[in-house]
């Protein structure tokens, strides 16, 4: 195997595995301890959010308009960008909801919402990491620095990404093994982004289709922050503990973009 390959195969694999640390942080911490829970939901909320409207869809903006234009690529970002909203509610829709499944009312209502929540975060941010993978693996083929600069800018984001799926995970099974191979399986999508891309997709990748790919995925994090994150942590808390937590993840995310610029 080619030197600059393997070189950017290892920086997307640490970059990807980086959820696992998120995953680790967030399980040291009592299951009822619902204050937590709340701040780490709102804490997810904010980094998702965040990443949607400052990151991705100004990128996905950027891609578009060099394709179509001004006016072509505002309307497709935002086709793209509804389009994600749209698919992952019909996801949504498609996983049982905890009052028809017969384990979800055995082990309770809120572990059962949780669980689902659990699972839309890890398909979510498995999704956005896709891309994420393909883009650290090719941009270190083309220059080293910029691949390494780009990893670890990537880690520190899935840091907190690894909390907002084991967090839920977590809280509704207690089981610390469980919610970790959750969150490692969520960043292993980054890594299989890269083979993906370098063995099938690469040839045919275009500004346009990065384009789409980032503002669909864009889409799907502010639904699933709206939908799912910010409820889910109004339930545990209903004081400002959410508000600051997502204050926080935004922060976090602001800082770590604007150190890797």
């Amino acid at each position: 195997m080619d030197n600059n390959v393997l070189t950017a195969f290892l920086l997307t694999l640490c970059a990807g595995l980086a959820t696992c640390v998120g995953g680790v942080i967030s399980l040291f911490t009592k299951r009822t301890n619902t204050r937590f829970l709340s701040a780490s939901l709102g804490f997810s909320a904010g980094v998702m959010i965040y990443i949607s409207f400052v990151e991705m869809f100004p990128k996905a903006q950027e891609y578009l308009m060099a394709s179509f234009g001004e006016r072509g690529g505002t309307w497709a970002v935002c086709a793209a960008f509804f389009g994600g909203m749209v698919l992952i509610m019909l996801i949504d829709n498609l996983i049982p909801s905890p009052e028809s499944d017969l384990t979800a009312i055995k082990a309770g209502k809120h572990d059962a919402k949780l669980q689902r929540m659990g699972l839309l975060m890890a398909l979510a941010i498995g999704i956005h990491n896709f891309p994420e993978g393909l883009a650290t693996f090719t941009s270190t083929l083309d220059n080293i620095k910029l691949g390494v600069t780009i990893a670890v800018a990537i880690a520190i984001h899935n840091i907190p990404e690894g909390i907002v799926t084991a967090v839920p995970v977590y809280f509704a099974t207690g089981s610390r093994k469980r919610a970790f191979w959750m969150s490692m399986l969520s960043g292993l999508t980054e890594p299989l982004g890269a083979v993906v891309g370098y063995l099938i997709l690469r040839p045919f990748l275009s500004g346009t289709v990065y384009g789409i790919i980032f503002a669909a995925i864009a889409g799907m994090m502010i639904y699933v922050s709206v939908e799912e994150l910010i409820p889910m942590a109004r339930e545990y808390d209903k004081g400002n503990t959410m508000i600051f937590g997502c204050i926080a993840g935004m922060t976090i995310m602001a800082v770590s973009l604007i150190l890797f610029m």
